[in-house]
């Protein structure tokens, strides 16, 4: 699955986001959410970041620009870091491409 730069994505309603201590977990509340039931998928801190940027309109290019310029790195691998990521959450259900 590639990931559409000018596409923007959502959380999945299906699944639960908390942060317990230091970590940054996505809980699956329905089946066929995550590569296993009641599976539990932890984030690091870049995961974090993105998922907390992901949001109505925001497209996966202007996040990346955003974050960018938030921590001084380039567009260009913040936005390879966020398709990673994206990537991932996608085939595990836990996003999906809005509209």
């Amino acid at each position: 699955m590639e990931i559409d730069v000018n596409a923007v994505y959502l959380p999945s309603e299906d699944v639960v986001a908390r942060k317990i201590d230091d970590a940054f977990i996505l809980v699956p509340i329905a089946s066929g959410v995550g590569s296993m039931e009641d599976e539990l998928y932890t984030l690091n801190e870049t995961g974090h970041i993105i998922w907390e940027g992901l949001a109505p309109g925001r497209r996966v290019v202007d996040l990346a620009k955003s974050l960018a310029e938030e921590y001084d790195a380039s567009e260009e691998e913040i936005r390879q870091d966020i398709q990673g990521i994206l990537t991932e959450l996608l085939k595990l259900n836990m996003i999906h491409k809005d509209g």
